[in-house]
């Protein structure tokens, strides 16, 4: 069984100060730039039809009473990163590829919180400092998608097949992938409306007619959904700088030197070298703001990272009271030498080495892939090759 933990409104709760805050009121927030698309709202504003994603002039005609609030990305990925250490420390292995949704097995804590489902859910919720949904299946979309269906607070356990439960649920659930979503649009006007009616399609017409994401919206239709892929439970490694009032342009850039500064002489670095990094930060007028960097090497050098986060400084959209960098993935030491036996083959294997890795930071782990071949005379093309991880 797969337990799904969902708290909706995520990033609106937690810039509004609580969920308490979203009762009665009609919230959006803001767009980035004072004029685009909205994001998160609450039930009040969905109650006037405003939908997350609307442009804000359409949003403001539609309800008139609308109050946007500035977005505050680090408060959330603190707030969420709380909440994913507290459901560590139940035992329980998570993935979480987006603030407000987390996925965890529940087979290898039966044995620690009583012995049944009930019981581990349970010391789930106790877990938790704020409301959610909490549901259990045998997938995890089926999971997410009996979560959407519970009410607040509630715990629901899908116990029949997850084919049956996804039967009865509308296609618009698969905009909860990104491969799929795509297609919700496409399904309801060619008259498709629930998961049943598209499990009952044949897989190769829909793969012809879509491609991959018409095989993978199948799938999800008949229950068949990867387990989780817990998560590298990450190392805490930042720096911080307060600014003066109104402060800019080359203040902005002496700040960021001394950031640098501080995180590469860190001793917890250990001498590594950095693959990636994530400048923040807390804005005068409320709210924050963050860009995450991806070197395109691993790299300690002082300099090299001022000329890669120093052209960000120009993106915030207001003044900042604090600066924050944080290192978010770590290479190998800087003293790492090649061997006397060949230097130029070293170094190229290391160049390989390094780019697969840099790719993989930036895209997932599955972003860099090797063709092998396994049966050539077969007359199923799928079966003469197949895809592993890249090893250089």
């Amino acid at each position: 069984m797969i337990a799904c933990v969902f708290a909706p409104r995520f990033g609106l709760s937690v810039a509004a100060g609580a969920s308490a805050a979203l009762a009665g009121r009609a919230l959006a927030i803001a767009p980035e730039h004072g004029a685009g698309a909205i994001g998160e709202i609450s039930g009040g504003a969905e109650a006037f039809g405003v939908r997350a994603g609307m442009q804000l002039g359409e949003a403001l005609a539609r309800c008139p009473a609308l109050e946007l609030i500035s977005a505050d990305p680090v408060a959330v990925t603190a707030a969420w990163e709380q909440t994913l250490r507290a459901l560590e420390r139940i035992g329980a292995a998570v993935e979480s590829q987006q603030a407000g949704i987390a996925f965890f097995t529940l087979d290898g804590l039966r044995g620690i919180h009583g012995g049944s489902d009930e019981l581990v859910l349970a010391a789930t919720r106790r877990a938790l400092d704020r409301p959610a949904r909490i549901a259990a299946a045998q997938g995890r979309f089926c999971a997410h998608a009996a979560a959407l269906q519970t009410r607040p607070r509630r715990t629901a356990i899908v116990r029949g097949g997850d084919r049956e439960y996804l039967a009865r649920q509308p296609v618009a659930l698969l905009r909860s992938r990104e491969q799929t979503e795509s297609l919700v649009l496409t399904l309801e006007r060619l008259g498709i409306g629930t998961l049943g009616e598209l499990a009952s399609m044949r897989r190769s017409a829909l793969a012809d007619r879509f491609g991959g994401a018409g095989i993978e919206a199948h799938r999800l239709a008949c229950g068949e959904d990867a387990a989780p892929r817990p998560r590298a439970i990450p190392e805490a490694l930042e720096e911080s700088f307060a600014l003066p009032q109104a402060a800019g342009g080359q203040t902005l850039e002496h700040a960021l030197i001394v950031l640098i500064d501080r995180l590469l002489a860190r001793p917890e670095r250990h001498g590594r070298m950095l693959r990636a990094s994530t400048l923040s930060a807390r804005l005068l007028d409320g709210g924050s703001w963050r860009s995450s960097v991806t070197f395109r090497e691993a790299l300690a050098d002082p300099r090299r990272m001022r000329l890669v986060l120093a052209p960000r400084l120009a993106l915030l959209p207001a003044p900042a009271e604090t600066l924050v960098l944080s290192a978010d993935g770590f290479g190998a030491p800087c003293d790492d030498q090649h061997g006397l036996w060949d230097q130029a083959t070293q170094r190229r294997l290391d160049r390989l080495h390094e780019a697969v890795a840099q790719v993989r930071v930036a895209a997932g782990a599955d972003a860099v892939l090797r063709v092998c071949w396994a049966e050539l005379s077969s007359r199923v093309p799928e079966r003469r090759a197949m895809l592993t991880p890249f090893e250089s």
